[in-house]
């Protein structure tokens, strides 16, 4: 029955003709669940790990595409595609195909009888969900009961990539659109609340689920109750920079499947608990079924990304919806280079961060980091910071095992570092951290922004590009 499922969900099902059960999560994680054992031989199931803490012994996430049994007392995957195995396929690329699958994930999460929008960062995924979404708006029923404009929703630093670029597709589209704006010190202020309510210490999930966190909070206000966002699409299509060192489709392939299997760990985590918080739910289009069939099912070397032919990152996706006659989206939308939401909020927020866990964590605590965190030792002050707060709130080994750990690169696995020596020497997991790639990457892996002491306190930035503003704390 599971696998006949096609949605996002998180359930136990009790049949109460002899008291047994099952639990199970949807394919790829898109929904959290956690599973525990009491000291009594209980075994229990959450959906946050925070309410297992006290009556556990032991927990750790349920795994995605898994269906867990009480009468044998043990967990079966359910969810076995093709492409699970890495195989390399061998479908040829097909741009229309690609087109209507995707047009159809994005109607099939059009069902609702709440008021919704979507969240428009003005990247080339949040773009494509939104001009998909305003094209069949009006012959859904939810068009019909909510009216056919598109509600989108924007979040960054004043003058930020995302603002600027977001406020034009909201333009082109005809969406109402919101601009919520948030400061450095709104950020830093919000983080322990955000670190309680995602439940980890991963560095880039933190960077990107605070914005998120503060604009769900916002948009829950005003009413709207079920956003669309963009989570999935770098990792069905080798959209994070660093796939431009992939050495060859086979590579990349296999980083591919990597990235969607431990979607449940990051995205899915940040893009679902993020919004949760606030009592928002998140829909994901990317990561139907079916979609990632055909994404993973494609031979991988049309998606390798060759510059000097003009193809750039996520160009299989760019070019399926690049239509002269009935444009989805203004050319320069379509081939914007791809930025990591916590980068596309400001530049600042992610130099903020760095800047304010330096004033907090000494050297001498990062020299014995490895005695007082031995498991996934922080090897940054910022990541330290980060565990310290975790932590706090989950001290428990159980909980700390739940969150990944490894370097990392513009948000690579750490088998990918492999690609590129440079990289190895600044595991940054910042788009800005693909040297060489990203327009405003960082110039030197030992540059580090830096923060004035005094009244008027003032994060600096690196002088990544002359446009990107000053953030005054106040």
């Amino acid at each position: 029955m599971v696998s006949m499922l096609d949605g996002m969900f998180s359930f136990v099902l009790l049949d109460t003709r002899d008291n047994s059960f099952i639990a199970a999560r949807d394919p790829i994680g898109i929904t959290p669940l956690y599973m525990g054992w009491g000291i009594d031989g209980s075994v229990w199931f959450a959906s946050e790990m925070k309410a297992l803490v006290n009556d556990c012994e032991q927990f750790k996430y349920f795994p995605p595409g898994h269906i867990y049994s009480s009468k044998t007392g043990s967990l079966r995957r359910y969810y076995e595609p093709k492409w699970f195995s890495e195989i390399i396929p061998t479908a040829p690329y097909d741009p229309l195909l690609l087109r209507q699958a995707f047009e159809r994930a994005v109607v099939k999460r059009l069902m609702t009888d709440v008021p919704f929008g979507v969240l428009l960062s003005g990247g080339l995924d949040s773009s494509l969900v939104a001009s998909v979404a305003c094209r069949y708006i009006a012959d859904t029923k939810a068009g019909k009961q909510w009216g056919t404009k598109l509600h989108s929703f924007c979040v960054g630093l004043k003058g930020s990539p995302d603002l600027k670029a977001a406020k034009e597709v909201a333009d082109y589209l005809g969406t109402l659109h919101k601009e919520f704006h948030f400061t450095v010190q709104e950020g830093l202020d919000a983080l322990p609340d955000v670190i309680y309510h995602i439940e980890t210490y991963d560095v880039t999930t933190i960077r990107a689920s605070t914005p998120m966190f503060l604009m769900s909070r916002k948009i829950k206000s005003l009413g709207v109750k079920m956003v669309l966002s963009g989570e999935g699409s770098d990792e069905l299509f080798g959209g994070y920079l660093y796939f431009h060192k992939a050495p060859n489709k086979e590579e990349f392939h296999k980083e591919t499947c990597r990235k969607v299997k431990d979607l449940h760990l990051y995205d899915c985590l940040r893009a679902n608990k993020s919004t949760s918080a606030w009592g928002v739910e998140a829909r994901v289009p990317f990561l139907d079924k079916d979609f990632i069939d055909i994404a993973l099912g494609m031979d991988p070397a049309a998606k390798m990304i060759r510059t000097k032919e003009g193809r750039i990152e996520k160009w299989v996706l760019r070019n399926a919806f690049d239509d002269e006659k009935n444009p989805y989206l203004p050319k320069h939308i379509l081939y914007r280079q791809k930025e990591q939401f916590s980068d596309g909020v400001g530049y600042s927020w992610i130099d903020g961060l760095k800047a304010h866990a330096e004033q907090q964590i000494t050297d001498q605590m990062m020299a014995n980091a490895a005695y007082i965190y031995p498991y996934n030792t922080p090897t940054t002050k910022e990541a330290y910071y980060y565990r310290r707060i975790f932590e706090g709130f989950f001290p428990q080994n159980s909980a700390r095992t739940t969150v990944p750990g490894g370097p990392s690169v513009a948000c690579s696995t750490a088998k990918a570092l492999e690609w590129d020596e440079a990289w190895a020497k600044n595991p940054d997991p910042s788009g800005r951290a693909a040297i060489g790639i990203h327009e405003a990457s960082y110039k030197e892996p030992s540059e580090t922004p830096v923060m004035e002491n005094g009244e008027g306190a003032t994060y600096k930035m690196l002088k990544l590009q002359e446009s990107i503003p000053v953030v005054p704390v106040k």
